[in-house]
């Protein structure tokens, strides 16, 4: 491993509209590079602009505590920073990799959002985590905690092929118990299921099942992009050693798409295997809104609540009027509830007001509470 130390300009990331899939505000990479070096990951894309050789070089921003403390300080700002959840993971980076032992950053960050009265979302893929329960449960009783762990099976033989770094699914699973026993919200990101290797129904319901035993919060279910590239080049390297026989597949379903994206089909077919399992189970296919209706304000719960619907529906097959919507609203300036006709927001017909006013009045919606969980 390669370890360079840089003094950052900037760390945490402000997303333009709220993200439903975290349902975080702001993102932050302490550590850019990940010795985790994940087969599948897309961090290793050029289009991430990470120096080095990835998941050798890691570059870590020795000022972060410094920036994240300055940023979140409202002191001589025009507008507070706005509150939502901090995402800490994901990226280029898990923010718990093996160098987080020496150098701390993500322990420190969880002090400072602690300090500032942000909630924060984690995302990992080490069970490291654990060490930070005390500075968890603290940010969790001020404002909340979640803690989520991706997972492509629960096979640790496959796990150790195509994530040989990283502590195999059975021992994150004990990680996800142990948070839970400690009354943190607890999630499952079970992606990227890898194409003919984890995408079976029977490894996707042994992922759903086990989520349900130890009462995890949700599950949130994707495929696998593979840019041309560092990215494809090292994955199908991987494969071809191990799986000799599916490169021709993975031909058929990866034809050259600009952001990687296999087929449509084929997304279409793993995403009715995992809506029948998650429906059978009754696990929730988004983080449900009992964990972030008191953090979000009124627009952002509104754009949250119908991103998610939109997700929930076409995971039916069905049609969907509602993502348009939400992104109308993310352009709002002003408190929806104060526009006088909702239906003059671009996107927003019958039927969409009447969820809008139904979010607005009881904080969720009902055709939503069905849906996430059947």
């Amino acid at each position: 491993m390669s370890v360079r130390e840089i003094e950052a300009k900037t760390l945490l990331r402000k997303h333009r509209k709220v993200d439903s899939w975290f349902v975080s505000q702001y993102g932050m990479n302490l550590y850019r590079g990940c010795t985790h070096n994940c087969v599948y990951c897309d961090g290793r894309a050029e289009g991430y602009y990470v120096d080095g050789e990835f998941g050798r070089d890691i570059v870590v921003k020795i000022n972060a505590i410094d920036l994240l403390r300055r940023e979140l300080d409202p002191k001589g700002k025009r507008k507070n920073p706005k509150q939502g959840f901090i995402m800490l993971g994901g990226g280029v980076g898990d923010s718990y990799q093996p160098v987080e032992k020496k150098y701390g950053l993500t322990r420190q960050a969880l002090m400072v959002i602690h300090n500032h009265g942000f909630p924060v979302h984690i995302l990992t893929k080490s069970v490291l985590v654990e060490r930070d329960i005390d500075l968890i449960q603290r940010v969790n009783d001020r404002r909340r905690a979640i803690v989520s762990f991706s997972i492509s099976s629960i096979d640790d033989e496959i796990s150790g092929i195509f994530e040989p770094r990283v502590p195999p699914p059975s021992s994150r699973l004990n990680t996800l118990a142990f948070f839970k026993e400690k009354g943190i919200a607890c999630g499952i990101f079970l992606l990227p299921v890898i194409p003919f290797v984890t995408d079976t129904h029977t490894l996707i319901e042994d992922v759903v099942k086990k989520a349900r035993e130890l009462g995890v919060d949700f599950v949130i279910f994707g495929g696998m992009t593979l840019k041309q590239g560092r990215q494809q080049d090292y994955f199908l390297k991987v494969l071809k050693k191990h799986y000799p026989q599916l490169p021709p597949e993975y031909a058929m379903i990866y034809q050259a798409d600009k952001w990687g994206q296999a087929v449509s089909d084929y997304y279409k077919s793993i995403s009715r295997i995992f809506d029948e399992v998650a429906t059978q189970y009754r696990i929730p296919k988004r983080i449900p809104v009992s964990l972030f209706h008191d953090i979000l304000d009124e627009n952002d719960l509104v754009i949250v609540i119908l991103e998610q619907l939109d997700y929930l529906l076409r995971l039916k097959g069905a049609k969907s009027p509602y993502g348009y919507a939400a992104y109308s609203i993310s352009k709002l300036k002003s408190s929806i509830s104060t526009v006088k006709n909702i239906r003059d927001i671009k996107g927003v017909g019958k039927t969409t007001e009447r969820v809008i006013r139904e979010i607005i009045w009881t904080g969720t919606c009902a055709q939503y509470e069905k849906l996430l969980r059947g």
